[in-house]
């Protein structure tokens, strides 16, 4: 059976309990997305603004952190940009839905000026694949051990194909379930039970670094897990591909079948989940082959 007929068929329980969550908080959460764009749009418009004026010919790099992550997962790779001349955002994800937080990023997109290269993790692979359908100035799509869905696929079909992934089974036994204020009933947030996150998500990492990583996790709505991707953006615009081939949580099979099916030009790396932190070397010459190919 191929990948792309067995990510229809999920079974892990998991999946279940993802579902009925998605179905209780859907209706609520997708109206936050557009007041949250429209109120943040004039701000992201002045810093990209002030951001851009010193990059020349270079397209503005935008970098989208994952789940159970923020902004500072980019800062080895930032520095590195920034001193071949780049200018780079990075940008921070609500955690709050794949609708809205796509639509977020979508609204701040549209106030950078000049071309992009769009760069996602894990998680934000879904949000970028979703924020810049549409969007000419996004020249180029790079996914960094990350999410590429088609329209009508599921972070959670996708984490369960093959199985295999250290954060499918039972999400009691997986996280740390914490309330959301004013959330529908059964809608909580989810934290990586740091026992688990080391070995999980960064099994390339010092144990100590690790810890701290760990210990300093956002949290991610588990509305997240079973909503739909929309149309996705890679069918029209270039794409790359950074895979980790030690990856314990989307697994490299998962990666690959994926960027295959996007058409992305694909290179593989010795790496666990949080490449972009054990080898930035290696993301950062990603990027800027796919920031040189838009020129």
């Amino acid at each position: 059976m191929s990948y792309l007929r067995a990510i229809r068929q999920p079974g892990l329980r998991w999946i279940v309990t993802a579902a009925l969550l998605a179905s209780l908080a859907g209706l609520v959460l997708s109206q936050i997305g557009a007041a949250d764009a429209a109120g943040s749009a004039t701000a992201g418009a002045a810093t990209a603004g002030a951001a851009t004026s010193h990059g020349g010919s270079k397209p503005t790099v935008v970098l989208v952190h994952g789940a159970w992550a923020d902004s500072g997962s980019w800062d080895q790779v930032v520095a590195r940009l920034q001193r071949q001349g780049y200018t780079v955002i990075a940008f921070p994800t609500p955690l709050r839905s794949l609708p809205d937080d796509s639509a977020y990023l979508a609204a701040f997109l549209s106030s950078v000026p000049g071309p992009i290269v769009l760069v996602g993790h894990s998680y934000g692979g879904a949000v970028i694949t979703n924020a810049a359908t549409g969007n000419p100035n996004v020249k180029a799509l790079v996914y960094v051990d990350a999410f590429l869905p088609d329209q009508g696929e599921t972070i959670v079909q996708l984490i369960g194909t093959p199985p295999g992934s250290c954060v499918a089974g039972d999400p009691t036994q997986i996280f740390d379930l914490r309330p959301i204020p004013g959330a529908p009933p059964g809608v909580v947030d989810a934290y990586v039970q740091q026992s688990l996150f080391p070995s999980c998500f960064a099994n390339d990492l010092p144990a100590k670094q690790a810890a701290v990583l760990a210990a300093t996790q956002r949290p991610a709505s588990t509305v997240i897990l079973g909503q739909l991707s929309g149309p996705p953006a890679w069918a029209d615009i270039p794409s790359w591909a950074l895979v980790g081939t030690v990856d314990r949580v989307i697994l490299p099979a998962t990666q690959l079948f994926m960027a295959e099916r996007a058409g992305a030009q694909i290179v593989k790396v010795k790496a666990s989940h949080l490449s972009m932190i054990s080898q930035p070397a290696a993301v950062t010459r990603l990027i800027v082959a796919a920031a040189r190919a838009t020129r």
